[in-house]
């Protein structure tokens, strides 16, 4: 972690946000020596295919979905210079432009450059409220790759007597026929980004994060980072909601209705399904 700079050492809040980072990165290693066992693999282009490559800043931002990712994906472009203001880029321009590069788009040695001299840094969010904000947006709302895929295969798997519509379109998936789905290990259709593990994504025990920020401290958090950087002082985290900006964020609350259509079971299943990421990141069981 880059060190504070002389003159905010006696700032408080940047101390103690200091301190917050030392015992995540603390917490983070004591999970992974004491359930891994891969400390000494070898880091392969797979591993570091979701990590985006800032050079100018020498930043490494690993994308978790639905903790910020698009947003992240802005600052990144504004710190390349390829837009003055987080304000000015689409949401297709962030996801489809291809205009930030990818680790895994270098050579070995390009690769283990950037790991060895560059700063890394994901953030996270609390486990089954990344995974209701993604059924949320994945599901309940109008999409021409969701529904047909991952839908269709859902809704003829898990539904009895779905109709033949839901079976054609994909659409109307239910909250427990999703975590059916998720809880399946013969899957009818693979994983996905956007509720797969932090731990697969990222690969925190091979990789050694330099900063570990929180969608639930975001604001604080980002502002911090950027501050150790030396972005510029007039670039803050933006605060705007990227998709269906109309609609509430999900919050604590509006999980635990949906965990509510579940049984017992299979609510432990699914804290089980997330067990690495909770202990690792330091989340208290729902």
């Amino acid at each position: 972690l880059p060190t504070l700079k002389a003159e905010y050492r006696n700032n408080n809040k940047w101390q103690s946000l200091y301190l917050i980072q030392k015992e995540r990165k603390r917490i983070m290693r004591e999970t992974c020596s004491k359930y891994k066992s891969n400390n000494r693999r070898i880091i392969t282009p797979y591993h570091v295919s979701r990590i985006f490559v800032e050079d100018k800043y020498r930043v490494l931002y690993c994308e978790v979905p639905k903790a910020g990712c698009s947003n992240w994906k802005r600052v990144l472009m504004v710190l390349n210079g390829l837009a003055s203001s987080t304000k000015d880029i689409q949401h297709n321009t962030v996801h489809y432009g291809n205009y930030l590069k990818r680790l895994d788009g270098f050579d070995h040695k390009g690769i283990y450059h950037r790991l060895n001299t560059y700063t890394k840094m994901l953030f996270i969010r609390e486990p089954f409220e990344k995974l209701v904000s993604a059924f949320r947006d994945k599901f309940e709302h109008p999409n021409n790759y969701y529904h047909p895929v991952f839908g269709k295969a859902i809704i003829s798997r898990y539904r009895v007597n779905a109709t033949k519509e839901a079976l054609r379109t994909g659409s109307g998936v239910k909250f427990k026929e999703f975590i059916q789905y998720l809880l399946d290990v013969h899957r009818p259709v693979g994983m996905d980004i956007h509720w797969d593990h932090v731990n697969r994504l990222c690969s925190p025990c091979l990789i050694d994060y330099d900063f570990v920020g929180k969608f639930e401290s975001m604001e604080e958090d980002a502002n911090f980072f950027l501050h150790l950087i030396g972005a510029p002082q007039n670039l803050t985290f933006p605060k705007f909601k990227d998709r269906h900006s109309n609609e509430e964020r999900t919050t604590t609350k509006i999980t635990q209705q949906y965990f509510a259509e579940l049984s017992p079971s299979q609510r432990q299943r699914s804290y089980d399904f997330y067990y690495m990421d909770y202990l690792m990141f330091n989340y208290s069981k729902p």
